[in-house]
């Protein structure tokens, strides 16, 4: 069996087409899977380690985009920052160096200037940033010219955001909030998704000290200075979610463990285990924040609202077209910008086994299937992480390959590792 850390050695510095192939041997899938820690809560912990000025952080994550966040922050001096393909790193150091005052550039991959962050560009210049386009208006690359501070006044300095783009610009500005001489409130329109991320970023802020609210359509932060704490990061449930399909999908039988898993987890991804729930698999809590999965084979057919939970619907569109259970999925509009258009990638990677993700219309769509088989497709990841892990499942099923492996790096670098250490062929 070739080594899997050998190989994505030679992939990270091959061409970008290396791929992969996967196989199961047939027998029930058994062991403990060993998770990468939560990258949104690593992300958000840095951030405000950073404005506190101090803290101890333990169980960081492995992911690219974390290491990434944990250099650039490392480096006060620069004058340019790469914030590559990661979407938090862009925001959250855009309002990070925006609202200290600093004076650089901000660029990433060619992707990432095709994602939008004019809102979060336009809140942080009403509040005293001065921020400019390099390229088209709305996107990066950014340059940061410094910060005119607002004067202290008896009421919270006020914003009107936008909440169906993206809630990552509400956490970036949330997160600066402290530092305004009256604080900050922020009105919230339209339709919010991945709520429980606003919730996280709120309880890692009142973790270090800050005051903030959830009124719901409006959010406070009172303007406090962040005080140096410790805190330990959770086990990352997007990451667990390829280990639900897994067990899905694999023989009767079948369980694997998880450790680092929270019971009361601020993850919006913990929504997995009701999700999976459906699609056949049983989730126990197991005392030292473990989980045990366990396959029932009880499914059923149903409809499931991804606002809170975007970073799911690959997985759960891919179990369902694979176990021919339909399911309706909506909450969707986030998926058009992230690495790539998440919706176009499924549908045609699902087509290739028999599956398919049917628009209805009014932002419902269909993933289900006839005469779904594995028989050694070739799996397009359009450079994005969860559509390689998402994918990867169906190796219980027959044959497959994974091309540009590699971009598992983003969130779970010991993916296939962890897959040959469960039993696959690698």
């Amino acid at each position: 069996m070739r080594c899997v850390a050998a190989l994505l050695r030679a992939v990270t510095t091959s061409a970008i087409n290396t791929s992969i192939s996967l196989s199961w041997a047939g027998e029930p899938l058994r062991g403990t899977a060993q998770l990468p820690a939560s990258k949104s809560e690593s992300n958000r912990a840095l951030i405000i380690r950073a404005l506190a000025g101090g803290g101890q952080l333990d169980n960081l994550s492995d992911a690219n985009d974390t290491q990434l966040m944990q250099r650039l922050l490392a480096n006060p001096e620069a004058t340019a920052f790469d914030a590559e393909d990661a979407g938090t790193v862009m925001r959250f150091l855009t309002a990070y160096l925006a609202m200290t005052g600093r004076q650089t550039e901000l660029t990433g991959t060619a992707r990432m200037k095709e994602r939008p962050i004019g809102i979060l560009v336009d809140a942080l210049q009403e509040l005293g940033a001065r921020i400019e386009y390099l390229g088209q208006a709305g996107y990066p690359p950014l340059r940061l010219l410094g910060r005119t501070p607002q004067p202290a006044t008896d009421e919270f300095t006020e914003l009107t955001v936008r909440g169906d783009i993206s809630s990552q610009y509400i956490s970036a500005l949330l997160m600066v909030g402290p530092m305004l001489a009256s604080g900050l409130r922020i009105w919230l329109t339209g339709k919010v998704g991945s709520r429980p991320y606003i919730r996280m970023t709120q309880a890692l802020m009142q973790h270090f000290g800050a005051q903030c609210r959830d009124l719901g359509e409006v959010l406070e932060v009172r303007p406090q200075a962040y005080q140096p704490t410790d805190y330990t990061v959770e086990g990352d449930w997007s990451a667990a979610s390829y280990w639900y399909a897994l067990v899905a999908l694999a023989p009767a039988g079948s369980h694997i463990t998880l450790p680092d898993l929270r019971r009361h987890s601020w993850q919006g991804d913990q929504a997995i285990v009701d999700i999976m729930a459906k699609l056949g698999v049983n989730t126990e809590f197991l005392a030292g924040e473990s989980v045990r999965l366990t396959q029932t084979g009880n499914t059923e057919e149903f409809t499931q609202d991804f606002t809170d939970c975007p970073d799911l619907a690959q997985t759960v569109a891919v179990v369902a077209a694979a176990l021919g259970v339909p399911v309706v999925m909506t909450g969707l509009e986030s998926l058009r910008i992230k690495e790539t258009d998440r919706i176009v990638a499924l549908q045609q990677e699902l087509a290739k086994f028999g599956g398919a993700l049917t628009d209805e219309g009014e932002g419902r769509f269909r993933a289900s299937s006839e005469g779904f088989q594995v028989s050694g497709q070739s799996v397009a990841t359009y450079h994005d992480h969860r559509m390689a892990m998402a994918f990867a499942p169906l190796a219980m099923r027959g044959p497959l390959t994974i091309e540009a492996p590699q971009v598992v790096r983003k969130s779970y670098p010991q993916f296939w590792a962890e897959l040959e250490k469960a039993g696959f062929s690698v």
